[in-house]
């Protein structure tokens, strides 16, 4: 794990977070630039290529299994490598290449409302209740409000891109309910980095069908910088940075920083690239995060009221043991007991 002791108790989850949301809001543009000398499917297959070589060598070292056993964590490999690599990726990059890092990043904040939406449907302990529905459609009219869509833009850009960046999202949702009644025991680490490898030999077999091709990667300072950066700071490092946070405040916490994402993204893309968004994009931005609430609202409430009861030192300590569906690239793993769709107490909770 990572370990930095030299910030101060009351303020290590923060920071810890913060940087998180850093890393992996910034990414969205590192990969709109790098899209700029790189073809996409081949750029996302490369980064996963090296990020899950590495992250198997981290799994070997503080876990008791580096490879899977048995049909059930082979499938959940092969969910989590396809749905939440190979296509939640190839779809984003692919399209990067009409809208920008801060769009990309506003539409994808929806895959955990969607994720809801499909576990209401596909999952029979989690319906969607009315609530629920309010939720998904705050959130459906967030992306509309991003995407400004009109008779006369329906054939432009904008729109191409956010529908293929929307597409992604339903992938990552749909690919995270489905491993859900799965059973593994498989560790989170060895899990992430077989996921990472699996989904870039998709991603590559996806780039060969797509007709793209080395030759055109051009191999400029940029494109390294953007390669290197995707691959060692928001892959490796954040996911470790990940993991600790996770151990130390909790899954629901932790999957704040999707929400946190966006803004890093708008505010990196002024900075860098000089790209500034509309108003429109930001109050979608918001819509996206009440929807996202109303959904959560009993998981909040829960652990604000855990917060205001426990001492310092118990905030410090882990609220659950799981992450939800992780839009970076991260496995989607849930844990063993669940709210419903509309946010209401599990119909099988389990301690």
């Amino acid at each position: 794990m990572i370990t930095l002791s030299a910030i101060p108790s009351e303020y290590r989850q923060s920071v810890l977070f913060s940087i998180l949301a850093l890393c992996w809001g910034s990414s969205f543009v590192a990969i709109e630039i790098g899209l700029e000398h790189v073809p996409p499917l081949l750029f996302a297959g490369s980064r996963y290529a090296l990020a899950g070589a590495i992250v198997l060598g981290y799994a070997a070292v503080v876990t008791d299994r580096v490879r899977p056993t048995g049909r059930a964590e082979w499938l959940v490999v092969v969910v989590a490598g396809v749905f939440v690599i190979a296509l939640y990726h190839g779809l984003l990059y692919i399209g990067e290449l009409y809208v920008s890092g801060a769009v990309a990043a506003t539409v994808v904040s929806t895959a955990p409302i969607l994720t809801v939406a499909f576990a209401g449907v596909l999952l029979p302990n989690e319906r969607l209740g009315l609530v629920g529905v309010v939720g998904f459609v705050l959130g459906l009219i967030g992306v509309i409000l991003v995407v400004q869509p009109s008779p006369k833009a329906l054939g432009g850009d904008m729109v191409i891109g956010a529908a293929i960046v929307f597409a992604s999202a339903i992938a990552f949702a749909l690919g995270s309910v489905l491993v859900r009644p799965i059973e593994s025991e498989l560790p989170l680490e060895t899990l992430q980095a077989w996921a990472m490898l699996l989904g870039a030999g998709v991603l590559f077999v996806w780039a060969g069908l797509r007709g793209e091709s080395v030759a055109a990667i051009e191999l400029t300072t940029t494109a390294l910088l953007s390669y290197a950066y995707l691959t060692f700071v928001s892959g490796v490092f954040a996911f470790l940075l990940y993991f600790e946070l996770l151990e130390e405040s909790g899954a629901t916490q932790v999957n704040l920083v999707g929400y946190a994402e966006p803004a890093v993204a708008i505010g990196v893309s002024w900075l860098v690239l000089d790209s500034v968004v509309d108003s429109l994009t930001l109050v979608g931005l918001l819509t996206i995060l009440v929807g996202f609430v109303v959904i959560k609202r009993n998981a909040f409430r829960s652990l604000l009221r855990s917060r205001l009861e426990q001492t310092p030192d118990e905030r410090r300590l882990p609220t659950d043991n799981q992450p939800e569906p992780r839009t970076d690239g991260g496995v989607p793993v849930e844990s063993e007991s669940h709210e419903s769709a509309d946010g209401g107490p599990p119909d099988d909770a389990r301690a």
